[in-house]
């Protein structure tokens, strides 16, 4: 089973809210996660990033791949 960390959009119309979540590669986009890592809010101006960087450690420690956007993001929290 191939592990990805990808975002999940929430959030009502024109306002997108992402969750950053551990999911299997074939579940679609908004299905069930198996683990919430954190969450990525782009309408505020400064854009807000947060994440559990040892809940995300331990995914990648499992093999877990992150999606470009997520690698992205870890980047800019730090982890």
């Amino acid at each position: 089973m191939a592990m990805k960390l990808r975002l999940t959009r929430m959030g009502c119309k024109k306002r997108p809210f992402y969750r950053i979540v551990a999911m299997d590669s074939k579940t679609r986009r908004d299905g069930r996660a198996l683990e919430y890592l954190g969450y990525y809010n782009p309408m505020v101006d400064p854009a807000e990033i947060k994440v559990d960087s040892a809940k995300v450690r331990s995914w990648l420690e499992r093999g877990a791949k992150p999606s470009d956007t997520v690698r992205a993001l870890l980047q800019k929290a730090g982890v």
